[in-house]
């Protein structure tokens, strides 16, 4: 069973994360706080660069609470009908919207507890927007780094809150900013879910697995 790694191979990973990309970006595309909550609540289910194709005429016309409001339900779900589960986020989006003009003059709140009031915005989205846009170093955790962090021993837990308190326990202060894109990043590309690419793994040989296809 892959155990609970320490400090210093902790330390060393993501040393090596960071010697390798200084300043991860996350990949869905946006204009402002607005279109990143919009773009993080589309992403749920869908692939990123699904989301990017179907949102980047969306933004061009409909770039604040405002305008959306005035582009309409049907008008959102003529933009995003790709994506999964797209009347629901199409109605959704509308009515964040609201709230948005209605409660917060249009700008997006910059605390957790408000911004997981907006419709369609969980905890993983606000931590998304409170990491990417107001420099928070919150942990959005997602299926690559639920898989990463059990696999690794980066972060051990049984579910996404219990990985994203591990990750802002074990993984030190210095790394916290950029830890979720650095995982998320690392989860997608190299330590799949079926075929883990350890041979081109830079943290292989401080990783937990007992899948590792490379010693």
């Amino acid at each position: 069973m892959t155990e609970q790694l320490g400090y210093k191979p902790i330390y060393e990973i993501f040393s090596r994360f960071r010697a390798s990309e200084p300043e991860p970006k996350g990949e869905l595309d946006h204009v402002n706080a607005y279109t990143l909550v919009v773009a993080v609540a589309l992403s749920a289910q869908a692939t990123d660069k699904g989301v990017n194709r179907a949102s980047a005429e969306l933004f061009k016309i409909a770039d604040t609470p405002q305008k959306m409001l005035a582009l309409g339900e049907e008008g959102v779900i003529e933009h995003i009908k790709t994506i999964g589960l797209f009347r629901n986020k199409a109605k959704n989006v509308i009515k964040l919207s609201q709230m948005l003009v209605d409660d917060y003059d249009g700008q997006v709140p910059s605390s957790r507890a408000a911004l997981e009031r907006l419709p369609g915005v969980g905890r993983k989205t606000a931590n998304v927007v409170l990491n990417m846009w107001f420099k928070q170093p919150t942990q959005a955790v997602d299926t690559h780094i639920f898989r990463l962090g059990n696999r690794t021993g980066i972060a051990k837990g049984k579910d996404v809150v219990a990985v994203e308190r591990a990750i802002e326990d074990h993984i030190p202060a210095e790394f916290q900013q950029h830890a979720h894109h650095w995982m998320i990043l690392h989860g997608r590309y190299i330590c799949k879910a079926r075929k883990p690419v350890c041979a081109n793994c830079i943290i292989s040989d401080l990783c937990q697995s007992e899948e590792k296809t490379v010693e």
